[in-house]
């Protein structure tokens, strides 16, 4: 299915991007070889890891990226001068494209995409790239945050009615990648594939004169597929008595009630107190599925804390808008030009950049399991220390480590060079990765700081291209 921005992507950017180009043009550089870096500084909602999301949609639209008649008509009209709007019309996206697997877990100040190309096609990238990486990544890693307390529990995606806009599809899909089972998005799952799934709402109930003919009406159209939405009047007095009224009708029709669903109320309270009268009817194999502002705590709670039994839970408003810190940090530094270092000089240390070209080597140790990330310079397919990125008296031994790269080449001359996961590989990916990191860096409160460190070359280089600028 094309993508919404297939014939936009150009302008879905910021002005200065496109005012930087027409200088890098007007100053004769925007054939200059450039390499910029993705990464963040930080991860979300107080966790210990991101799970990276978003890198197959991009590559969607940079496969396709030009200005089409219309968008140089519209920068035209914006005052972009003439041999700069000619030379934008015959401009494809040749950059090379460096990334991990879509599902990958990744750590602040690691590299996660690198882009070398021309300044001109890298620069103009750069918004593209950080809306689309920055949400889906922030999306996947609220949602396995979810799944990894539901176990193998179901989660489905309820949340595109409170989505920033569009942003809602990008939202659907990274929730799959997280570890969600499906979303009651129906473009979401035209356009990806993903399983959708969804009940009715209260309105379906009150439209009708009473309780018991909402239900048995819908059980009329949809008796394989029926749940029952139990707690728009009083979800113990007359929802569950209900509904199991109408399970019963359906098992003597040759069906099966499939679950009912709690909207709102004391879920935990009320999950236990319908389950009891379920089994005691005889129907112990009807879920139970409840839904109503939840998140990763509240369900952690609910399964671990108070023995909620609920089976299913839809996710709606915490999950697309990632509520508790709704923005990834993600940026995207220039880091090499023509073969020359450059860098980032800032008054706060943290915020100076890593010179170069770079490769990312993830430590394994002897059992499988992450121990850290070395940035290296591209050339250094193994290092024996890792510094502190900021902290110059800190560094750790790290030969004894399987040391695999995690950058690998996805797009290059305009080609999609790698096999790019689909979205229930990279599920599957981002859960794997998950078992083989361990459980400190996993939990929601303080969890353990994964180690990020540079290599010797790279520590060196950093310090003598930040004493030349200091210099000038």
């Amino acid at each position: 299915m094309r993508h919404l921005l297939a014939d936009d992507a150009p302008l879905y950017t910021d002005l200065y991007q496109l005012t930087m180009g027409q200088g890098y043009y007007l100053e004769g550089k925007a054939d200059q070889i450039a390499c910029f870096d993705y990464f963040f500084r930080k991860n979300p909602f107080g966790g210990g890891y991101v799970v990276f999301a978003g890198i197959a949609e991009l590559v969607e639209l940079l496969r396709d990226f030009s200005f089409d008649q219309g968008s140089l008509d519209y920068l035209d009209e914006q005052g972009f001068q003439t041999d700069f709007l000619n030379h934008l019309s015959a401009l494809e996206f040749n950059a090379e494209v460096m990334a991990p697997p879509e599902g990958e877990i990744v750590f602040p100040y690691a590299p996660t995409i690198r882009v070398r190309g021309t300044i001109l096609e890298a620069q103009l990238v750069e918004t593209l790239l950080l809306n689309l990486i920055n949400f889906s990544s922030l999306v996947a890693t609220k949602a396995s945050r979810m799944r990894r307390v539901v176990g193998d529990g179901k989660l489905v995606d309820f949340g595109l009615r409170r989505a920033q806009g569009m942003g809602g599809l990008q939202a659907s899909r990274a929730a799959i990648i997280g570890g969600f089972d499906a979303t009651s998005h129906v473009l979401a799952g035209r356009r990806d594939g993903i399983p959708i799934a969804g009940t009715q709402a209260h309105s379906w109930v009150q439209s009708f004169p009473d309780e018991l003919s909402a239900f048995r009406a819908y059980a009329r159209h949809y008796p394989d597929r029926c749940i029952l939405l139990v707690d728009t009047y009083d979800t113990l007095k007359s929802g569950v008595p209900n509904a199991i009224k109408v399970a019963e009708e359906l098992r003597d029709d040759g069906h099966e009630l499939v679950g009912i669903r709690l909207d709102s109320g004391d879920l935990a309270y009320l999950a236990k107190n319908a389950r009891q009268m379920l089994d005691e009817a005889g129907f112990p194999d009807v879920k139970i599925a409840a839904s109503n502002q939840l998140d990763e705590h509240l369900i952690k709670s609910l399964l671990r804390e108070q023995d909620a039994p609920i089976d299913l839970f839809g996710v709606g408003t915490q999950l697309v808008t990632a509520y508790d810190d709704p923005a990834l940090d993600g940026v995207y530094k220039l880091s090499e030009v023509d073969g020359e270092p450059r860098l980032k000089v800032s008054e706060n240390f943290e915020k100076v950049n890593f010179p170069a070209a770079k490769q990312v080597l993830r430590l394994i140790d002897d059992d499988g399991n992450f121990y850290g990330d070395a940035v290296a310079l591209e050339h250094e397919s193994a290092v024996e220390h890792i510094f502190h990125p900021y902290d110059p008296y800190k560094d750790v031994a790290v030969a004894r480590f399987d040391q695999q790269p995690l950058l690998q080449t996805i797009m290059k001359d305009g080609d999609v060079v790698a096999d790019l996961h689909g979205i229930d590989e990279a599920s599957e990916y981002a859960r794997a990765r998950l078992t083989q990191l361990p459980r400190e860096h996993q939990r929601f409160e303080n969890p353990h700081i994964y180690k990020v460190g540079l290599s010797r070359e790279l520590h060196e280089l950093r310090r003598q291209t930040l004493s030349s600028y200091r210099r000038q």
